[in-house]
């Protein structure tokens, strides 16, 4: 009889909100591919699942092993996937009777509820062993019967990746669920002391993933009905099979092998996206990271963001913890990728920078904040384009430097004011300019349901819209830009259908007033543009008006 194991995912690597929209982790599939060659039937749970059905605890308990992935490692609201909390991590440990219950994840370095409070290692009751290490090799030698202690070794886990590849039908979103990639693992700085706050030295020196590997998998994945990836899990996508160094050159020749590999992997991909990059790289090696940034337009889909990890525009901070790049270098990578990547492709950017901040870093000040709503300023007035602004607070974890040296509560009413600023100041009025008004965005996935109706598109960082309409869970639709929020467009359904709409959604057109829509309702339907435009004027959405 085959044995049955359950992968209880509650992980979420990104705040959906700010990240990726529901997809499923390296983490996921790899132990699927595990539990496969082990002899089991591997079954898939989110614990938004088991928070809404509480009944599936029944399911947990039948199984012959549990595997829970639990932990976070970047702290921020979530939307559409929320992480398991330590108290529900525990809760699980107790009522769940199964033959084998096993946990790993990021949980293995610490756990913290949210930004700016340290990470904690916790006793976890209740599970039978933690899966330290690379967490598919750690399962793989606890089920040999060995320590479930994992080295990471790419030549052993490629193939459970693509085994494992079918547990993404599984998934409650299927198919509108992103695949992350992992590309490497480690880091090249963390060999030079690395930065203050970051787990990535961890792993010690980059190893990179075959570019076979990786296409192999995405070829599994593919075949499973999955359309949408991103090549993340890794700290900088430049430097991709690079050499050695605290810094090495991007080699555009591999960069360009690898995004031709998943292409021709999913000949009909939907989205294929990066995530992080080093601002740092592309200051020192300007030429290489310009061919490798090339490279990837020619082969990605648009709306891409690198992920810029800058965390502060003060040079005393970034010397206190031996952060990767200065101000100005980050200022300089923002210009080369606004060069490389700010032509437009079905109305978006092809690839935009985005920034991130972390506060509470050792070495700050209140002069810190004043740098960094400086940087920003500068950013703006220079007509330069990014995509997006996360700001966080410091979540150190045991075992970096910045766990014993930091900041952490001094300064908290300056990172709320700042934060604000960045929103009103900053974040507003480049979401105009990113995303101006009659700006079309395809295949939009509606995630919450209601009067007013939130959806994304797949993708890195994709924008929250706002649509003032009751829209059914899950509907897939084109919707065109007509408003801003601080971090959200409000949007229409295309085509706009001027006779259909309600007032609440009328009222959204640009330069529509309320008399205006008192009007148009009055006098509708109108037959054709010219009609509508007696009442109304002109908008920069009347081609997108169906009669």
């Amino acid at each position: 009889m085959t044995k049955t194991a359950v992968i209880l995912d509650g992980y979420v690597d990104e705040p959906a909100c700010l990240g990726v929209p529901p997809y499923i982790a390296p983490y996921i599939r790899t132990v699927a591919g595990v539990l496969h060659e082990a002899g089991y039937f591997p079954r898939y749970l989110t614990i938004d699942q088991l928070r809404c059905e509480p009944s599936r605890i029944n399911g947990l308990n039948a199984a012959d092993c549990v595997v829970m992935i639990a932990g976070v490692t970047v702290p921020g609201k979530y939307l559409g996937g929320t992480p398991a909390t330590l108290t529900e991590i525990r809760q699980i440990g107790s009522a769940v009777r199964a033959g084998t219950k096993l946990i790993g994840g990021p949980i293995a370095f610490g756990w913290s509820p949210e930004g700016g409070r340290a990470a904690v290692k916790q006793a976890i009751g209740g599970f039978d062993a933690m899966l330290t290490g690379s967490v598919a090799e750690a399962l793989d030698e606890y089920l040999r019967g060995n320590e479930p202690a994992g080295i990471l070794d790419y030549s052993r886990s490629d193939p459970w990746s693509v085994a494992g590849s079918r547990i993404i039908l599984q998934h409650p979103d299927f198919p509108h669920v992103m695949c992350e990639l992992e590309t490497a693992r480690g880091c090249s700085h963390g060999a030079f002391g690395g930065c203050s706050f970051c787990t990535e030295p961890f792993y010690g020196r980059p190893r990179y993933r075959g570019t076979g590997g990786i296409a192999a998998e995405v070829e599994a994945l593919y075949g499973n009905g999955a359309r949408h990836f991103r090549l993340g899990r890794q700290p900088d996508i430049l430097a991709y099979g690079a050499g050695a160094g605290e810094f090495p050159a991007p080699v555009p020749e591999k960069i360009e092998a690898l995004f031709s590999a998943v292409r021709s992997a999913a000949p009909e991909i939907r989205t294929l996206h990066i995530d992080n990059v080093s601002p740092a790289t592309i200051a020192r090696h300007e030429d290489a990271a310009r061919a490798a940034l090339s490279a990837i337009v020619r082969h990605h889909t648009p709306g891409d963001v690198a992920a810029f990890g800058m965390e502060t525009a003060d040079p005393a901070v970034v010397a206190a913890n031996n952060l990767k790049v200065q101000p100005d270098e980050v200022f300089h990578a923002i210009e080369i990728v606004n060069g490389a990547g700010g032509m437009r492709r079905d109305g978006v950017p092809e690839l935009l920078p985005g920034l991130n901040f972390v506060c509470g870093l050792a070495g700050e000040t209140e002069k810190t904040y004043d740098l960094n709503e400086q940087f920003l300023a500068r950013v703006l007035a220079a007509g330069l384009l990014v995509r997006r602004v996360n700001i966080r607070q410091l979540m150190p974890f045991p075992g970096t430097p910045a766990h014993e040296k930091n900041t952490l509560g001094k300064h908290d009413r300056r990172f709320r004011a700042f934060k604000e600023h960045a929103r009103q100041q900053f974040d507003l009025p480049m979401l105009k300019e990113v995303f101006p008004p009659g700006t079309v965005l395809r295949d939009v996935i509606v995630e919450v349901s209601g009067d007013l109706s939130f959806g994304r598109q797949m993708g890195s960082y994709p924008i929250l819209a706002g649509i003032p309409l009751r829209l059914p869970l899950r509907s897939v639709l084109d919707v065109v830009v007509v408003d801003w929020g601080m971090r959200s467009i409000t949007a229409l359904p295309v085509p706009v259908r001027i006779n259909e709409l309600p007032a609440s959604a009328l009222k959204w057109l640009p330069g529509i007033g309320k008399k205006n829509v008192a009007r148009i309702i009055a006098k509708r339907p109108f037959p054709t543009l010219a009609e509508f435009r007696k009442i109304a004027g002109s908008t920069p959405v009347d081609h997108l008006i169906a009669f």
